[in-house]
């Protein structure tokens, strides 16, 4: 009985956090198509490790640890993307380019993109949403005073053990 209601709370937990996921955008047949277009890429490339090291300057010595979708929450709202976790740095990659006003005019589209040496992080906390306690975030925190909020995990618990373990290795 005590592993059946273990395996009952954590199907409940993955589902929660998959809801939560995909209603985190504004458009979920947008952020449906995003995955969708995402996955076919890393196929493409020949897996997320090199996807990896096409999106972002990595160094020799550096390895990829788990990469993770999930949302960048800005001021402009959630931004669906990946979270690649390295032995040198966490990054985030947009799903989707965004659409940006050209300064002669017109519009450019580009990723966005957030990168944070391993070195730089002052802290990394899992907090929950004050007015729905099942909805959370990972707060990261820098030295010069920046914070990051990485939401709409699938698993918070597994995500959030890859990020302590490099943030650790670092000290």
């Amino acid at each position: 009985m005590y592993r059946m209601g273990k395996l009952s709370q954590k199907t409940d937990n993955y589902m929660q956090g998959f809801k939560e996921h995909l209603t985190l955008g504004t458009n979920i047949s947008k952020t449906i198509k995003g995955k969708l277009s995402f996955g076919a890429k890393v196929l493409q490339a020949g897996g997320i490790d090199k996807v990896f090291r096409e999106y972002f300057a990595v160094e020799k010595d550096e390895k990829l640890v788990k990469a993770f979708q999930c949302y960048l929450s800005t001021t402009a709202g959630p931004i669906a993307g990946i979270l690649f976790i390295s032995t040198k740095k966490i990054a985030f990659h947009s799903d989707r380019p965004l659409s940006l006003a050209c300064s002669k005019g017109g519009r450019t589209r580009v990723p966005y993109k957030v990168l944070i040496p391993t070195k730089r992080i002052k802290s990394a906390s899992v907090r929950g949403n004050l007015y729905n306690p099942d909805e959370k975030y990972i707060d990261v925190v820098t030295y010069d005073g920046f914070d990051f909020w990485f939401m709409g995990f699938v698993s918070y618990e597994k995500s959030f053990k890859y990020l302590q373990h490099v943030i650790q290795k670092q000290i």
